[in-house]
């Protein structure tokens, strides 16, 4: 025997009846829901069974396939019924119902059943993606109404918003700002492991924190390279670089990087980039570039100082020798001097009468024998250099004069080779002898 519920009851208890605690139920996706119901009876019925089914054909939900492990019975009263059904999907949307089996091929189903609608937390933005300073809304959305006047809890890149502006399942950004763009999600309170999928808010901007950076760093000597490269936040990204130097008109170069190679000391001033974008373009703070003169290294400033002093060592030490040759040069000239004097005088004079005797006889008869003299003189050339000249004086008897004949070599000083010109040299050759007749007169006899 068959009963339906929509049949009346015959003195209120003793009737086919189950009552559902809820007929709608929305629950989140992954989350747990308890569906429950109350049923009577006839008394002359004892209860054999109950179970609950969504399909045409009355089949326990816990031997469907998709629920196993998931759908658990619990009974906490007599005549008191509930199914528990963990890990939600959208599957498990249906209208559940429930049945009792008693003798005598009692059957009784709670006809209409309860509504279950499983749906996932949603979250709208409009729009999605705006500009510095317009307003965006965000709306945390289900298929339907979660609990009753739920509260909705707001993250931004995982982390929850401290005192959001909301308006029941809405956040207002208004307006919105760069800081603002990020990953947003939402979830119900008492519900917060269930987050919805994450909407991406993009704000649109110009450059922002434009600056500029070196490389290398530290100090900068002529000759040498750097490399500037502009930064800056944009969104959309920053599309052109321009690079100027203060108090030049013209611009400098363009991109994001600007070099300077071999530098030199017209370079030396204060740089600055522009960034641009669709949004508008701002100018970094100028970095100052001073410009040292080239650096030299310790050991070659010292070897320096070193071959300085050397140098400088030996200049004081020809420039004495130099005039210490030049006081010995000046004493030997003297020497030369006073020795070329006393050389014009004869250095050997031997001069003597061959048949001189001591007494006055011998005197008068020697008077009358030739005078005979030998005289060696000899004279000093200016390098100091002796060449003696000997020289023989014979007084020869005259032969048909009355007088004695002298022949006399006489050679003089010459300057030296090194002072005296070419042709006095040839002249000191062809001239150092002279050779001269004297005749000396004799004594007449008494």
């Amino acid at each position: 025997m068959r009963i339906s519920s929509l049949l009346q009851c015959v003195q209120g208890h003793n009737c086919w009846r189950v009552t559902y605690t809820k007929r709608r139920i929305c629950v989140l996706k992954g989350s747990t829901v308890d569906i429950s119901c109350s049923y009577t009876h006839p008394t002359s019925y004892i209860e054999q069974g109950s179970f609950w089914f969504t399909q045409k054909h009355p089949v326990d939900v816990r031997s469907y396939p998709e629920s196993a492990g998931r759908v658990e019975y619990n009974r906490n009263t007599e005549n008191h019924h509930t199914m528990t059904i963990t890990h939600l999907t959208e599957k498990d949307s249906a209208e559940y119902k429930f049945r009792i089996i008693t003798t005598d091929e009692g059957r009784f189903s709670g006809l209409p059943g309860v509504m279950l609608t499983v749906t996932d937390i949603l979250l709208e933005m409009d729009p999605t993606s705006v500009s510095e300073g317009e307003r965006v809304t965000l709306r945390c959305r289900t298929q339907c109404t979660v609990g009753l006047n739920p509260t909705y809890i707001w993250y931004k890149n995982g982390q929850s918003l401290t005192n959001p502006v909301t308006s029941y399942n809405s956040l207002i950004l208004d307006p919105v700002s760069s800081e603002d763009a990020g990953n947003y999600s939402c979830a119900v309170e008492g519900l917060e492991r269930i987050l919805s999928p994450e909407e991406t808010l993009t704000v649109r901007y110009g450059p922002k924190n434009t600056s500029v950076s070196v490389s290398p760093s530290g100090e900068i000597v002529e000759g040498s390279s750097v490399t500037l490269t502009c930064s800056s936040d944009a969104n959309p990204p920053v599309d052109k670089y321009t690079w100027y130097q203060k108090n030049v008109t013209s611009p400098k170069a363009s991109g994001q990087s600007y070099s300077i190679t071999n530098i030199i000391s017209e370079d030396r001033g204060e740089y600055y980039c522009e960034a641009q974008n669709g949004r508008g373009s701002m100018n970094s703070t100028a970095l100052m570039i001073i410009v040292a003169g080239k650096q030299i290294s310790v050991l070659t400033a010292a070897v320096g100082i070193i071959v300085v002093v050397l140098v400088l060592i030996l200049c004081l030490s020809g420039l004495m020798w130099f005039r210490k040759k030049n006081s010995t040069s000046t004493s030997n000239t003297r020497d030369t001097a006073d020795d070329g004097q006393g050389d014009s005088s004869p250095v050997y004079d031997n001069i003597s009468n061959m048949a001189m005797t001591s007494t006055a006889a011998q005197t008068e008869s020697t008077d009358d024998q030739d005078d005979v003299h030998y005289a060696s003189v000899h004279f000093s050339h200016s390098k100091n250099q002796e060449v003696p000249l000997y020289s023989t004086v014979q007084l020869h008897q005259p032969q048909k004069q009355d007088q004695d004949v002298q022949y006399a070599a006489v050679k003089f000083n010459l300057p030296s080779s090194a002072t005296q010109p070419a042709a006095a040299q040839a002249a000191e050759v062809d001239a150092s002898e002279i050779y001269s007749t004297v005749n000396k007169p004799r004594a007449k006899k008494t």
